[in-house]
């Protein structure tokens, strides 16, 4: 069996809007969500900037008492679930439910509540730690509480690869779907990871940018002057169909999912490999089983963290693989608006490349304003263009060296 799979809802959650409308115009409008951090004190660390969602509001999905038994990215997670779900006009019925599947990435889970968690053990003992502590934090509990809330009992899992970690749950979804072990798969990422502890460690890696005077213009993705990433937080959440449900239903389709490519630099723990061989190799398998030829491909969601090194190599992965078409292609970064939200960013980005390909615009790369040599193709600079978008890929690249890609298109009948 080899089902065709459909996207048929979308639900983002992120710094620049929440909700498919203002998510989008944000995009084409090329509007940063970055600015200074307000959720601790930053003085005495060297990045001061990210894209936090602001104005947080679960109150039409969650009540307060379940919210407080749930770390912000469950939060995250299921408002985006309820705004996918809402936007695809499907009802999972108990007919329904062991065909309902949830498989979401996230590549830090409930890093927050384990911070506070342990501030409480020291300032006040074992005893005063929260019941709650261990289902609240454990990255998994986000795909159940999903499932809990819709009754979906079919696949569920959580996939953790860093910053692939949602492209490889939109991957592992689209196979599922495919081989028949489920009709519909909510799919995507979250990430809630903007913390004391893990600003402070991003920030000992030396992998966030210090531009902290301008923050809009501080992820600059293939830009010359780019210094790091920044980073965000959010979810992104798809629902994935069988094509046969979907027609069965009359639902919307916003584009095909096609195919799915990973691959391991097997190189270095944060550092991606010299001239990006395994990230090549991951658009070439996905492209494989997408059974579409490179020349097809119109745009690339690239992975694109404004850091000195992924650019470079992603820019030249894409050269391996597509040749002197390369020049030809557009390529855009979500991240010069978003942040990089990490493990959900997978989740967003396939949600932008569905949109581009719905609606034949372009998001832009915003602050691109000093060519690098080494990155010397077409980034859609500071402007949304309209084009054509027939076919797409979507690239994500994580700590470890875990590359993953998906293939998006127009759905034809």
């Amino acid at each position: 069996m080899n089902n065709r799979v459909v996207i048929t809802g979308l639900g983002p959650v992120t710094p620049i809007g929440t909700g498919k409308s203002k998510f989008w115009q944000s995009l084409i409008q090329g509007k940063s969500g970055i600015d200074m951090i307000s959720y601790f004190d930053v003085k005495e660390y060297p990045t001061k900037i990210a894209a936090e969602l602001k104005n947080f509001d679960y109150s039409n999905y969650i009540s307060t008492k379940e919210a407080n038994r749930m770390d912000k990215s469950t939060q995250f997670l299921i408002v985006a679930a309820m705004l996918a779900l809402e936007d695809s006009k499907l009802k999972i019925t108990e007919k329904d439910s062991y065909s309902t599947g949830v498989i979401i990435g996230s590549g830090i889970g409930g890093i927050e509540t384990f911070e506070k968690q342990h501030k409480i053990l020291l300032e006040k003992g074992p005893r005063r730690v929260s019941p709650f502590f261990i289902p609240m934090m454990i990255s998994n509990i986000s795909a159940g509480e999903i499932a809990i809330k819709i009754g979906a009992k079919g696949p569920n899992g959580v996939i953790t690869t860093a910053c692939a970690s949602s492209t490889h749950a939109l991957g592992i979804a689209l196979k599922l779907l495919q081989r028949g072990d489920a009709q519909i798969i909510i799919s995507g990422g979250t990430e809630a990871a903007i913390s004391p502890m893990a600003l402070a460690g991003f920030c000992k890696m030396r992998a966030l940018s210090t531009q902290n005077d301008h923050p809009r213009n501080a992820s600059k993705p293939f830009d010359k002057e780019r210094d790091g990433f920044i980073m965000g937080e959010g979810a992104g959440i798809l629902i994935l169909e069988t094509l046969q449900h979907a027609k069965e239903r009359n639902a919307n389709i916003y584009a095909e999912i096609f195919g799915f490519g990973m691959t391991a630099d097997a190189y270095h723990i944060t550092a991606p490999a010299p001239e990006g061989k395994a990230a090549s190799k991951a658009m070439e398998i996905a492209l494989e089983d997408a059974k579409i030829k490179p020349s097809r491909i119109d745009y690339i969601n690239a992975h694109g963290t404004s850091t000195p090194l992924n650019d470079k190599l992603e820019t030249l992965a894409v050269k391996r693989v597509f040749g002197e078409h390369a020049y030809d292609l557009k390529i855009s970064s979500n991240k010069s608006m978003t942040g990089h939200l990490l493990g959900a960013s997978g989740g967003v980005e396939a949600i932008s490349t569905a949109l581009t390909i719905k609606n034949d615009i372009i998001p832009p790369t915003i602050n691109y304003n000093s060519p690098d040599p080494e990155c010397d193709l077409d980034y859609v600079p500071n402007e949304s263009e309209k084009k054509i978008v027939d076919y797409a890929i979507s690239n994500s690249f994580g700590f470890g060296g875990q590359n993953g890609v998906i293939v998006l298109g127009k759905y034809h009948d």
